[in-house]
C-alpha cells in the first residue's frame, strides 16, 4: 500500500493544493491517505483516518460500498453523480465522486466534488437575477400606470369642477378615489422609495420587535421560539426596513398557521404564501413561528465573498408552500388569497437585496423556513 501512496502523493506541495479531495483506499476500502481538501471536505483528520475503513467515515445511501469492492476486485473505475454523503457528525452533502483503481493490488484512488455547494451558487445566481427582473419589471410597470393614472385623476377633477347635480358627482369621485387607491398600490409594488438609513442595528432587536407586533395580532394564538447567535455583533443596516422585511414573513407564517381549520399542517386553501396539505395533519402541535440566527465566515453572496454573514431564520410549522407557488413566491402580485395582494415578499426581496442581501425559501407541509442572508458590515 505504501507503493499507492508514492504513486499519488509523489508530488505532495500540488496534491496538497489541490481543491479536489483525494482519498486512497486498500481493497478492504480501508483508508491510507487523504489530501487536506478531504480532511476538509469530510470533517476528520488524515492521522484519524488512517486505517479506518471508508464505511466508518462516510456513510452512503444504496450499492456504493459494493461497487468500491468490484472496482478493487476487478479494476474497473466507475463515476457517481450527485451522491449524498453522510459524515460522522451527521452533516449531509451532495457530492460528485469517480473510483479509479491504481496498482494490481486493487488500491483505489477517490475523488470527490461537493455538489450541493455548486447548486446553491446557481440557486443564489437565479435569485439574484429574479431578484432584477423583479425591479425592471416593476419600475416599467409604474411608469406605464401612473402616466395615465395622472391624466385620469386630473380629467376627473376638471368634469367634477363643471358638474353641478351632486348625484353625478359622487361618480367623479368614485374616479378620482380609485385612482388613487391604484397609484398607492403601485408606489407599494415599488417598495421603500428612498435609500436605507444604514445605522448600527442589533439584528436580535430587530427580530424581538418583529416578534411582539406578530404575537399582539395574534392575540396568543402563536408559540414563538428564539434560537439566537449571542455572538452575533451589530452591523450596518436600516432598522425599521428590516422590521418591515421580517414582519412581511412572519405575518404570513402567522396567518398560514393560523387560517388552517384544523391546525397546522391541514387545510384545504392557501393564503399569500402557504398551500395547504391535507395530508400533513399534525393538530397535536400548537402554531410555532421559530427565530434562529447564526455567524457565517466566508460566505459568498452572489459574486462577493463577505468575511462575516448573518443568517437568519424564520420557521413556522404551517401546512408549507403549494411546490407550483414555490418558484414565483417573491414576484409581486402573486397571492393564493382573494383577499392577498402578493407584495409582502416581493417587498422584503427588494429591501433585503438594498442591503446586498439574500432571501431563501425552503418548504415542505409541517415545516416552512426563510432563510436571510445579511452582510455583516460596519458603518463608515
Amino acid at each position: 500500500m505504501a507503493n499507492a501512496s508514492n504513486s499519488v502523493t509523489g508530488y505532495p506541495h500540488i496534491v496538497d493544493s489541490l481543491s479536489t479531495a483525494l482519498l486512497v483506499m486498500d481493497c478492504n476500502l480501508l483508508i491510507h491517505y487523504m489530501n487536506p481538501a478531504a480532511e476538509n471536505l469530510l470533517a476528520v483528520s488524515a492521522t484519524r483516518s488512517h486505517g479506518m475503513a471508508f464505511s466508518d467515515i462516510v456513510l452512503v445511501a444504496g450499492d456504493t460500498e459494493c461497487r468500491l469492492k468490484a472496482a478493487a476486485d476487478h479494476g474497473r473505475s466507475f463515476s457517481q453523480h450527485e451522491a449524498e454523503y453522510m459524515l460522522m457528525n451527521g452533516a449531509r452533502m451532495i457530492v460528485d465522486y469517480t473510483v479509479t483503481p491504481i496498482n494490481p493490488e486493487g488500491d483505489l484512488l477517490l475523488e470527490i466534488w461537493r455538489r450541493d455547494q455548486l447548486l446553491r451558487i446557481n440557486r443564489e445566481e437565479d435569485i439574484l437575477s429574479q431578484q432584477e427582473t423583479n425591479r425592471v419589471l416593476v419600475r416599467g410597470m409604474a411608469h406605464e400606470i401612473k402616466n395615465p393614472l395622472g391624466g385620469i385623476r386630473g380629467a376627473a377633477q376638471l368634469l367634477d369642477r363643471e358638474l353641478q347635480s351632486a348625484e353625478l358627482r359622487e361618480y367623479t369621485q368614485v374616479i378620482i378615489d380609485e385612482a388613487d387607491r391604484l397609484r398607492s398600490l403601485v408606489d407599494r409594488m415599488l417598495g421603500p422609495n428612498k435609500a436605507p438609513r444604514l445605522i448600527r442595528t442589533n439584528i436580535h432587536e430587530v427580530l424581538e420587535r418583529v416578534r411582539a407586533l406578530v404575537e399582539a395580532e395574534s392575540h396568543g394564538k402563536l408559540t414563538f421560539k428564539r434560537d439566537f447567535d449571542p455572538s452575533l455583533p451589530e452591523f450596518c443596516a436600516d432598522r425599521e426596513q428590516l422590521i418591515q422585511a421580517f414582519l412581511n414573513i412572519a405575518r404570513n407564517a402567522m396567518e398560514a398557521c393560523l387560517e388552517s381549520p384544523d391546525g397546522p399542517g391541514n387545510s384545504d386553501s392557501f393564503n399569500s404564501q402557504h398551500n395547504r396539505d391535507n395530508s400533513s395533519s399534525n393538530t397535536s402541535e400548537p402554531a410555532t413561528i421559530t427565530f434562529r440566527t447564526r455567524t457565517l465566515r466566508q460566505f459568498t453572496i452572489g459574486p462577493v465573498r463577505h468575511r462575516l454573514v448573518c443568517r437568519i431564520d424564520v420557521i413556522d410549522n404551517g401546512p408549507g408552500i403549494s411546490p407550483q407557488l414555490q418558484q414565483n413566491i417573491f414576484y409581486p402580485m402573486i397571492s393564493g388569497r382573494a383577499s392577498g395582494n402578493g407584495l409582502g415578499l416581493a417587498i422584503t426581496q427588494s429591501i433585503i437585496g438594498r442591503h446586498h442581501g439574500l432571501v431563501e425559501c425552503n418548504s415542505e407541509p409541517g415545516h416552512t423556513n426563510f432563510v436571510i442572508y445579511l452582510p455583516i458590515e460596519e458603518c463608515t
